[in-house]
């Protein structure tokens, strides 16, 4: 092995995420599911939005790709529950966001912030404004739904409150 190995091996693991082997996942942020080179947008609030004009979902700008560096492997990711399926038993699936209010109150961000999340075992939410650290297999699969086109699923094996 030569310096440039080393090199080359220090510079991937400094870029990849953490990787969590005695909890077997690998913990994503979100600006892991954007194509390299490329900066995902901020999330930031403009103004009050009007929702008498066009459905927020038409607001929703393109998306710069998706990434399927880890698909089908088990990842953790935080964020923020929007409820597409909900009972009396709690949350069957929903859209984990990035930031509070995405798609609800504000446009939704790129498909490739999106997460659309299922879970065999509903969960009880504290409500839109809740943290969440969801771990699970991640899958690259654009879904339209009517809030949002999502460019990744993640079938959960389990959804916590948010903890570092």
């Amino acid at each position: 092995m030569n310096r440039r190995d080393i090199l080359a091996g220090l510079t991937a693991a400094a870029i990849m995420p953490r990787v969590t082997r005695a909890k077997g996942f690998v913990d994503l942020a979100w600006t892991d599911l954007v194509p390299v080179g490329t900066t995902p947008p901020a999330p930031v609030f403009e103004g009050l939005i009007d929702h008498t004009i066009a459905p927020l979902s038409a607001q929703q700008p393109p998306s710069s790709g998706l990434r399927a560096d880890w698909n089908g492997q088990t990842v953790r990711l935080p964020g923020f529950v929007v409820p597409l399926d909900h009972s009396g038993t709690g949350i069957r699936s929903f859209i984990l966001v990035p930031f509070v209010g995405a798609c609800v109150h504000v446009p939704p961000p790129p498909a490739n912030q999106l997460v659309l999340v299922t879970t065999d075992r509903p969960f009880q939410s504290a409500g839109l404004y809740e943290a969440v650290h969801v771990t699970g297999a991640l899958g690259v699969s654009t879904v339209h739904t009517h809030l949002a086109e999502v460019g990744y699923s993640l079938a959960a094996q389990n959804v916590k409150p948010f903890a570092d």
